[in-house]
């Protein structure tokens, strides 16, 4: 554990986290020692959506919700930055405490529930961003939407012209009701809806983990018949499986590492029931070279970080490139794409 871990873990966890935020919005100050090229890494440059990614690692969303430290999570060595979940209005979320660290087993509870300021606010700090990354905005619905359809449209027509692609989050467990867009007459409104407002620009689903297989082959069905562009598999879960942490009973999605089987056991459903006709981007768990290269050789184009910064910290990014490099060249593969479901 680094030595700055102790002084963050003795905090609140929400508190830690902004404060982590607030340091890498200043990433002039701070970001030289940190800082990783990722031309460096030609071998894991890769083209997915139409998209040149410098790498395939990926900021999830959730960690910077208004687009405040886009430059420095950039410069950490991502190569791609996915701010939000944006919302059309601010909102302030649920009440605090609402992020629980599982310290014993390397996870996260969370219940924020879209907390953010706005959609206007992040666009601006997206505009204005110094970035090598390549750029995802994640946008969903007020939790007192009347129409929360109408939420997304709005937001995937205005992220459209300032990010590299727009990402539709219908799997947080924390908004009541939102996952129920998953399924059906809903899921289909919502994607001719959001493929119409996204024009050009390419668009991504990110969906739950907690999908049986019907639900995952309809999911499938529906995105290739809208177009979309890659699947995010997936957000938090909210099963509980097989804990020790004390804050394993709090409400909420659970990330990090005990997430890592069911995220690999839908990314191998959505595979299959996708018969590789869009990219798929594999979330939840991934905390290391291996475990990012073992979802790409299942099938995902893509990986994204969340969780194991908290216990990993800010050098996780440049240490996955180096081992995700020299698994590659071990195998034999010339690049990312090569390995990709082989």
């Amino acid at each position: 554990m680094a030595f700055y871990h102790p002084l963050l873990f003795a905090m609140d966890a929400e508190r830690a986290h902004g404060l982590t935020i607030a340091m890498l919005s200043r990433w002039g100050a701070v970001g030289a020692p940190l800082a990783v090229d990722p031309r460096r890494f030609p071998r894991l440059a890769t083209r997915v959506a139409g998209l040149d990614f410098p790498n395939p690692v990926g900021l999830a969303a959730g960690v910077d919700k208004d687009g405040q430290a886009i430059t420095g999570f950039s410069g950490l060595g991502f190569g791609s930055v996915e701010i939000g979940t944006l919302t059309p209005k601010p909102q302030p979320g649920n009440p605090r405490p609402r992020l629980f660290r599982l310290v014993e087993d390397k996870g996260v509870v969370n219940r924020y529930g879209f907390n953010n300021g706005g959609l206007d606010a992040g666009l601006a700090r997206a505009r204005s961003a110094k970035r090598t990354a390549t750029l995802g905005i994640n946008v969903g619905a007020n939790k007192d939407a009347a129409d929360r359809i109408a939420d997304y449209t709005h937001g995937v027509r205005a992220a459209a012209p300032v990010a590299d692609y727009v990402t539709i989050n219908i799997s947080s467990p924390n908004t009541p009701g939102l996952r129920d867009l998953q399924h059906g007459a809903a899921l289909a409104e919502l994607l001719a809806a959001s493929r119409a407002a996204a024009g050009a620009t390419p668009l991504f689903l990110k969906v739950a983990p907690d999908l049986d297989t019907a639900q995952i082959d309809d999911i499938a069905r529906a995105a290739i018949d809208h177009r979309l562009d890659a699947i995010i598999i997936g957000n938090t879960t909210i099963t509980r499986p097989g804990l020790a942490s004390p804050n394993a009973t709090e409400t909420g999605g659970l990330s990090g590492a005990p997430l890592a089987p069911l995220a690999r056991e839908k990314l191998a459903a959505f595979r299959s029931a996708t018969g590789a006709q869009i990219a798929l981007i594999a979330a939840g768990g991934i905390g290391s070279a291996e475990e990012a290269y073992a979802r790409i050789r299942a099938g995902a184009s893509l990986v994204q970080l969340y969780s194991a910064l908290v216990y990993e910290g800010p050098g996780l990014p440049g240490r996955m490139l180096e081992g995700l490099d020299a698994l590659l060249a071990r195998d034999g593969f010339a690049s990312v794409a090569e390995a990709v479901g082989a």
